[in-house]
């Protein structure tokens, strides 16, 4: 019996150093996995591999990343650096926000809107497929943590959907994080709404937790979202009333960042329930 009992420990020991060794190596494995592509001081070239025009002056690019399991490391509201040249051959250097996170792997993508008079524009429209995009990150002072506040109110303007887009995202499809979205989304016309398709798909598969209100300036026919510029009654319908645990994200052209921060104080938000990207 001792003999047994023996050899049943030394059966027991091995099989729990296998236990160490394979869960050791799991999460080193996973560790590994998760090192970002991206080095927040250098350039990194990365290779154009498709490029897909959405409308226009809008254009969807995918950039590969060093292996098909790469990510690419950048912390969720964060942003990166591009580098191109405009149509002198000047240098130019331009912040953009992927819509992709981490969980797409082997690639991210970036949705631009090319401006007749962007310098960032001009090297974005020139690109082909095959050529090389140089970026460096991640930057920003925004740093999302899961169930760090009970709601977000995001007011977005134009392509300052973008870093809006990443947070929901991020948000949503996290089965743990019950945080609440609530989007207002302005533009010009229809036809400049980005990423409508995604946006609306976010609202359909997460009906309770995501909410969007579109504002157009020159709205179409029929349209039953908001007119005009985004006002306070607006903030006030669509938005998580002032509190504590809430927290209203902006990003968009100059002039409606600044008319949003008067429409919020003059609403009762404080300067800590406020972000700006």
């Amino acid at each position: 019996m001792d003999l047994l009992e023996a050899k049943e420990i030394q059966v027991g020991l091995a099989v729990a150093a296998v236990v160490v060794v394979a869960t050791a190596a799991y999460f080193y494995s996973s560790k590994k996995s998760k090192v970002g592509s991206i080095d927040p001081e250098n350039f990194r070239d990365f290779k154009l591999v498709k490029k897909t025009q959405l409308s226009h002056n809008v254009a969807k690019f995918r950039f590969a990343l060093p292996t098909p399991t790469s990510v690419l490391g950048l912390p969720i509201g964060q942003h990166i650096s591009c580098r191109g040249k405009d149509s002198q051959g000047e240098e130019v250097i331009k912040p953009y926000t992927p819509t992709t996170l981490d969980t797409d792997v082997g690639y991210f993508e970036l949705v631009i809107k090319m401006y007749p008079q962007g310098r960032m524009s001009h090297h974005f429209r020139e690109m082909r497929e095959g050529d090389y995009m140089s970026v460096r990150g991640p930057k920003g002072r925004f740093r999302y943590q899961p169930g760090q506040v009970r709601a977000f109110g995001m007011l977005a303007g134009g392509s300052g959907i973008t870093p809006m887009f990443q947070v929901a995202r991020a948000i949503l499809e996290n089965p743990k994080d019950k945080t609440q979205v609530h989007l207002i989304y302005a533009n010009v016309t229809y036809d400049d709404i980005l990423l409508k398709e995604e946006i609306d798909g976010l609202a359909t598969n997460y009906p309770g937790r995501f909410h969007v209100y579109y504002v157009l300036n020159q709205p179409p026919e029929e349209w039953t979202g908001g007119v005009g510029f985004v006002s306070k009654e607006m903030i006030q319908t669509h938005c998580p009333a002032p509190a504590s645990d809430i927290k209203i994200l902006r990003c968009g052209p100059p002039p409606m960042n600044k008319a949003m921060a008067g429409h919020l104080d003059a609403l009762g938000y404080s300067s800590e329930m406020q972000f700006q990207f």
